[in-house]
């Protein structure tokens, strides 16, 4: 675990480092195959990035250390869905995506949400491992359709009752 560590909402002044955080994080992961580092795909990622945390109005907070910027968490799209979380390399594996999945848990129980919906890619152990130990488990797994990246990615589903 992290000492210090904050979960606040995204403000105006994160925005450039959500787009660069989340776009290190995508590019550090071992998850991907070949086709993702074509240098027109890892553009195109890099753009979205940089448009999703220039202009999203959903829920977004950041995790912060000693006044740095080290994470982030999304809730796009349906009220039951994580649907973003991107951890700086330097801090993966210390627990602060935990922190965001218990954040948005939290969140979703105040609003009587009864289960909660996260995905990622089918070979990112790391995070199916890390959501399946904030007690999600796999529900589905198959191909998905990367709008942003014009490709078709293997996919997870995981879900939990809270």
């Amino acid at each position: 675990m992290v000492t210090g560590l904050i979960i606040r909402a995204m403000a105006e002044a994160d925005r450039d480092a959500v787009g660069l955080i989340g776009f290190c994080a995508w590019q550090s992961s071992s998850a991907f195959e070949d086709t993702y580092l074509d240098p027109v795909v890892i553009e195109r990622v890099r753009g979205e990035f940089e448009v999703f945390a220039k202009e999203t109005t959903c829920d977004v907070v950041v995790a912060e250390v000693d006044g740095v910027t080290v994470g982030w968490g999304a809730r796009a799209g349906e009220p039951d869905y994580i649907s973003d979380i991107w951890i700086d390399p330097d801090y993966q594996g210390r627990g602060i995506g935990r922190m965001l999945v218990e954040h948005f848990l939290g969140e979703m129980r105040r609003s009587h949400i009864s289960t909660a919906k996260i995905s990622t890619h089918a070979r990112n152990v790391y995070a199916i491992r890390a959501y399946e130990r904030c007690g999600f488990r796999l529900i589905w797994q198959g191909k998905q359709w990367s709008e942003t990246m014009k490709v078709e990615l293997q996919k997870v589903r995981l879900e939990k009752v809270i």
